[in-house]
């Protein structure tokens, strides 16, 4: 039985897991199986085991609009590599991303596309009821900015089809577009550097564009009372905190240290403002309000003085004019808009979750359990330069379906806060590779032709990317790499094919030779019981702070303690000594039960496997029986046969790239 004295942590009665969408302009590449949807299914299959199948909705799905796709189709045609629409393209992404998560066993209960089918359906009237709600609620403003156009071609250009350099101090971005950077920082189009048109490489014009916003200062008082709570959850990682504070700053301005003159001749015509020591040799301005910020900029814009926006509170844009996209509703008599791709992605996971529902058949409402209720909790797994929209942009937006009083913590009915667990960088080679830089990633179907599914996911979960930018180095992609040189991502790989096998046959095999294929009758030392619920009990905290790095340590410790202990036990029975046999036979099954309990989220072929050959139902899995032994299991244990195993047979497959042939 579980130590009662120690307190377990509490989790939700129904919760929802997400990954961040990929865009529907590729397959997917290692950053997405590795930093998001790994992380985010070995957590999904550990909730449903922890609180039940039925309780868990793990969905995701391609993010089909916005002007990356527009581009990117144009592109695929113009050079022959596609025939067909937008919505074809879009199509035959989703699918091949599909095909590529299932080959990894990521168990979505619906990976979706926010353009397609119901899904899509859904979406739309979901996107058009948000926005006329922040309407009627009075959290939009309508604002006229200006929007890049390109006078030889006479159109305006939209996000992807505008490149320069990022405005953001510090940002490290070799790319940035009309109002992003590449590492998602977001920044008002005026800002951007030597912007250029990709349509003819010339310098676009500026034209005045209304659209909706939702204005994100003036939820500054709950975004403090939120972080505050963020701050006192072991579960968010450091970083998502600092992460968003740093855009929780005052309104400043960072003057180059060039124009040192110039800024001093003109500081008596700016607002109120402080001008701040900094190391850095930019000169900072900090204003009490954005309007006053904005007026300075103005200002120093006429007077030919360069200076660049540091990161705070901005109304966040909800529309645009891409023509792929969700059509906006009318507002105020605002016709032609469209939404922009990101706030809408925001609220993509609450569609899909609500089309999966539908598809098993629940009752309309049945999604208010599980994104509306303070019993509940979602998950969102994500990337570390997407914080400040699964943050900020989607508090607010959240928030501002309340009505005129949000809360941070609204009643039952209204949408809650979600739970943020977002992942560094995994850097390929030390390099951070992605699809629009010189470094093109591993592709995910490409691993797969070097190593097992469960090799890669136990690797994935080792790395520790909630605490820093990791390196993945597979030797097969690495053509520096020596032949005696070893292979970083088997480390893992070899604790499941080498130490977990040798375990798990040596249980099977022993109870063959002298006990019939049965487990032996007798008690389990309370050593090897009390060693495996403190296993149990600190993993399920570990999962429950997100910890996955240090779980793989846990099992590490245990598996190899548990080889250890048959080792050593094994050597001081003698040769055909069945009775010698049976207490330490007792032992290793109780070890290879909790084992595969624990790896059953991380490797889950090789743990149903080992389920099949104990031949007993998946009821094993049920956290409720975390500390029950094998017999608990089965009907009548002393009639109860395991499946037989053949000389040979390995639980945890190594690839067939891995194996040599004599």
């Amino acid at each position: 039985m579980a130590d009662t004295t120690i307190e377990r942590p509490v989790f939700p009665k129904k919760a929802v897991v997400t990954g961040g969408m990929p865009y529907g302009n590729k397959k997917l590449h290692l950053g997405h199986i590795g930093g998001v949807f790994i992380p985010a299914d070995i957590f999904t299959r550990f909730l449903r085991d922890r609180i039940g199948s039925e309780n868990v909705v793990f969905v995701s799905g391609t993010d089909c609009y916005g002007s990356p796709i527009v581009e990117y189709h144009r592109r695929a045609v113009a050079e022959g590599k596609f025939s067909g629409s937008i919505q074809d393209f879009v199509r035959h992404n989703h699918n091949a991303q599909k095909a590529e998560l299932e080959s990894y066993y990521v168990s979505n209960n619906l990976f979706a596309a926010s353009a397609l089918d119901r899904a899509g359906e859904i979406h739309r009237e979901l996107s058009a009821q948000i926005l006329s709600t922040l309407h009627a609620n009075g959290w939009l403003k309508k604002m006229s900015t200006p929007q890049f156009f390109d006078p030889k071609m006479n159109v305006f250009l939209n996000g992807r089809q505008v490149i320069g350099r990022c405005p953001i101090p510090g940002c490290k971005s070799e790319k940035a577009y009309a109002d992003e950077c590449e590492l998602g920082h977001p920044y008002e189009p005026r800002d951007l550097i030597a912007p250029k048109s990709v349509l003819t490489g010339e310098a676009p014009q500026m034209k005045d564009v209304t659209n909706w916003y939702i204005d994100l200062p003036s939820f500054s008082k709950e975004f403090a009372q939120w972080i505050a709570a963020l701050e006192e959850n072991p579960g968010v990682r450091p970083f998502i905190t600092s992460t968003i504070k740093e855009f929780l700053a005052p309104p400043v301005i960072y003057v180059k240290q060039d124009f040192e003159a110039e800024l001093q001749l003109v500081r008596p015509s700016l607002p109120e403002h402080t001008l701040r020591e900094d190391p850095s040799k930019a000169l900072p301005l900090e204003f009490k309000t954005l309007k006053e910020r904005d007026t300075a900029c103005a200002i120093l814009t006429s007077k030919g003085i360069r200076f660049r926006a540091g990161k705070t509170l901005t109304p966040f844009r909800l529309t645009g004019n891409v023509d792929w996209s969700i059509k906006a509703p009318v507002l105020e008599g605002v016709e032609g808009l469209t939404f922009w791709v990101w706030p809408e992605s925001l609220w993509a996971p609450v569609s899909f979750t609500k089309a999966y529902l539908e598809q098993a058949g629940k009752d309309s409402s049945e999604w208010k359990k599980y994104w509306c209720s303070p019993d509940a909790k979602v998950y969102q797994f994500i990337g570390e330069d997407n914080i400040y929209f699964y943050s900020l942009a989607q508090q607010a937006i959240f928030m501002g379906l309340q009505g005129a009083s949000p809360q941070v913590f609204p009643p039952e009915g209204q949408l809650q806060p979600t739970e943020l667990i977002a992942n560094k960088h995994l850097l390929q080679f030390k390099k951070k590779a992605s699809s629009s830089g010189d470094i093109p990633p591993i592709m995910a179907s490409d691993l797969l032709k070097h190593y097992t599914p469960d090799q890669l996911r136990a690797h994935f979960c080792a790395l520790g990317l909630s605490l820093r930018s990791i390196n993945f180095s597979p030797k097969p992609f690495n053509p520096e790499a020596s032949e005696k040189e070893s292979d970083p991502v088997l480390k893992e790989g070899m604790l499941l094919s080498n130490v977990m096998n040798r375990l798990a046959r040596s249980c099977f095999y022993t109870s063959q030779k002298y006990f019939e294929g049965k487990l032996p009758t007798g008690d389990i030392d309370q050593a090897v019981i009390d060693e495996c619920t403190k296993a149990i009990l600190e993993y399920e905290a570990l999962m429950h702070r997100h910890e996955f790095h240090t779980v793989m340590m846990l099992l590490d410790t245990l598996i190899r303690n548990a080889s250890k202990y048959w080792a050593a036990a094994m050597k001081t029975c003698e040769v055909g000594d069945g009775e010698a046999v049976r207490p330490v036979l007792i032992n290793a099954f109780h070890y290879l039960r909790t084992a595969t309990l624990l790896l059953h989220p991380i490797a889950p072929c090789g743990a149903e496997k080992i389920r099949e050959f104990l031949a007993v139902d998946d009821s094993l899995w049920n956290w409720e029986h975390a500390f029950e032994p094998l017999p608990f299991f089965m009907k009548d244990a002393s009639a109860h046969s395991f499946k037989f195993l053949e000389p040979r047979v390995d639980f945890f497959d190594k690839h067939e790239s891995q194996v040599s042939f004599d």
